[in-house]
């Protein structure tokens, strides 16, 4: 499986199958254990071994200790990466007035009211796609002229969910 790992400004793409992992094309042998009643994992790669605590989970990343360091890591696979990616090209958002999902999925959310403000940026809908929760924004301020679905109803890509109107 394919992951996109993130460490501070860097990113590096990770290929694992079984105890073999690739590394930016850069192949290492590697494995991971937990370290029981602790939240360490020992992590050994090419035969040079680590502990390393994971002391939460905060902005879609986790925050790992290692040797007293605290680094935030993130972590993307494939499938949530074109997700994000589907969900931001394809209008997460309201284009023209009308905000239509990107993708097939479930309404989970309706985070606005017919007649509420919304400025750019503000959430919208929350679709569920693939196990994933997609939260739809606005790339256009007005006001919310129309609802067009209501929570639990499974909708297709392309189909409208809202309407904004110009602010008055």
């Amino acid at each position: 499986m394919k992951y996109f790992v993130t460490i501070g400004d860097r990113e590096v793409d990770v290929t694992v199958d079984g105890d073999q992992v690739v590394v930016d094309g850069v192949p290492h042998t590697a494995h991971l254990e937990a370290v029981p009643g602790t939240p360490e994992q020992r992590v050994t790669i090419d035969g040079v071994a680590t502990t390393l605590a994971i002391d939460g989970f905060a902005d879609a990343s986790w925050r790992v200790v290692d040797h007293g360091a605290v680094r935030d890591v993130g972590i993307e696979d494939e499938r949530a990466r074109h997700i994000r990616s589907l969900v931001a090209s394809t209008s997460t958002v309201a284009t023209g007035g009308v905000l239509k999902a990107p993708m097939p999925g479930l309404v989970v959310r309706v985070d606005v009211a017919v007649g509420a403000v919304v400025a750019v940026g503000d959430a919208l809908v929350v679709l569920e796609a693939m196990k994933m929760e997609n939260e739809l924004k606005a790339t256009i301020g007005g006001v919310v002229a129309s609802i067009r679905v209501v929570v639990g109803a499974a909708v297709e890509k392309g189909a409208v969910l809202l309407d904004i109107a110009p602010p008055a």
